[in-house]
């Protein structure tokens, strides 16, 4: 079975604009299958989206954007788990709890990608090797990064806006309609990243919902 799956999106559960149930709605909209809402350090979107799913034709996967002691790093489980900060520890409880560790816009400093060290490590799932929020020159290291080390590559939208979701995707094979088959399908390369950016208005809404959300915070 194939389907289009964008994995990394935000939710009001952290910084993005819309809530849990607009994502679900947006995705069944554009044709994406499969998604995973990835807030900052909570699934609490992710698990809200599975609740709102549960009876349509979109997939869920339980997902979180963790910052670790080294950057941002995506984690995709079949359930909510704990997760420590320190980036050996998490990569040793995801791979206890059956979960998928995926170093997110690793080359891009301004959105704390790890950098370099995505070499110090073998243990990685995969690579998000496109980020349509990401530069161009931060997403060509990354697709070189995964070709050196031999890692599925994931493209994502890292969308906050609805619009912003699915302007970058992945076309994954798996044999059943379920998340484990979905983490299974990333494991054994079964995915074709799928690259896009997202228009030029689409990136200036973006740059105006985080100065609202910037002024609404400072003034909580």
């Amino acid at each position: 079975m194939r389907v289009l799956a964008d994995l990394h999106i935000h939710s009001t559960h952290s910084d993005g604009k819309s809530s849990p149930l607009e994502i679900v709605q947006v995705a069944l909209e554009k044709g994406l299958r499969v998604i995973s809402i990835t807030d900052h350090d909570t699934f609490s979107g992710s698990m809200f989206a599975q609740r709102y799913a549960s009876n349509s034709d979109v997939l869920v996967i339980p997902g979180v954007e963790v910052r670790t002691d080294k950057g941002d790093i995506l984690m995709y489980c079949e359930k909510e788990v704990d997760f420590p900060r320190k980036i050996d520890l998490l990569i040793e409880k995801a791979h206890k709890e059956n979960c998928l560790i995926v170093p997110a816009h690793p080359f891009d400093i301004m959105r704390l990608g790890i950098g370099d060290y995505v070499f110090e490590v073998n243990e990685w799932d995969a690579i998000e090797v496109w980020n349509s929020s990401a530069t161009k020159g931060s997403n060509y290291k990354a697709i070189e990064a995964a070709r050196m080390l031999g890692k599925p590559g994931l493209a994502n939208s890292d969308a906050h806006l609805s619009e912003e979701i699915g302007s970058a995707y992945n076309i994954l094979e798996i044999e059943e309609f379920n998340t484990s088959s979905v983490l299974e399908a990333i494991r054994k390369n079964r995915v074709k990243p799928v690259f896009g950016k997202t228009p030029f208005k689409t990136r200036i809404n973006r740059l105006i919902w985080s100065a609202e959300r910037s002024i609404k915070t400072l003034f909580k």
